[in-house]
């Protein structure tokens, strides 16, 4: 019984750690993408710009916000850490650079990631963790590059973050955004004392 117990704790863990490179697919340039449609019925366009917006202005202020040509699209930069090694001994591996598109329609959105730039780390002699200069890999051409567990590694992490970066618009897009409180003015009387 335990062994069985064993091989089937076994495949599920195997099935959870592929999924996550199951989200990435390719576009119709040949490169790494995740993309994801969502439908919030009962928000008007509107709405949903505005808590786009708030959301990459808050979750992610270092990423750049550029706004489209119409309302509703947002497209920008930005970059996360990826790392190797156990838990206890993760080290930084490198950074991947992305692009990111938000547009919102009635009632639904979408968003997807793409044009990964990997940038390996090195360690500089005061024993910092600091990008290499002059070496950019893209993504759909880093096999040739590096060791492919070391890609497969960086795909689960970039699919992990495209989850993660969804699952955080998501939040914001339901929430509404605070308002921003009033401040009355104090007023004193010289008169009265």
């Amino acid at each position: 019984m335990k062994k069985v117990f064993f091989v089937l704790m076994c495949v599920l863990f195997a099935k959870v750690a592929s999924a996550q490179k199951d989200l990435l697919a390719f576009n119709e340039q040949n490169k790494y993408m995740y993309y994801q449609v969502v439908g919030q019925p009962g928000v008007i366009t509107d709405t949903l710009n505005d808590r786009a917006l708030y959301f990459l202005e808050k979750a992610y202020p270092k990423n750049t916000i550029k706004k489209g040509e119409t309302s509703g699209n947002y497209t920008g930069t930005g970059k996360f850490l990826v790392v190797s090694g156990l838990t206890m001994a993760k080290h930084i591996e490198g950074e991947v650079n992305y692009t990111y598109y938000i547009e919102c329609k009635d009632q639904k959105y979408r968003y997807w990631l793409t044009d990964f730039v990997f940038t390996p780390y090195k360690v500089d002699r005061y024993g910092n963790s600091v990008p290499q200069e002059g070496i950019d890999i893209p993504l759909e051409s880093a096999t040739t590059k590096l060791d492919k567990k070391q890609v497969d590694s960086y795909l689960d992490q970039i699919g992990t973050y495209g989850k993660a970066f969804g699952d955080k618009l998501k939040y914001y897009i339901l929430k509404p955004a605070a308002l921003p409180k009033e401040t009355k003015k104090k007023v004193i009387s010289t008169k009265d004392w």
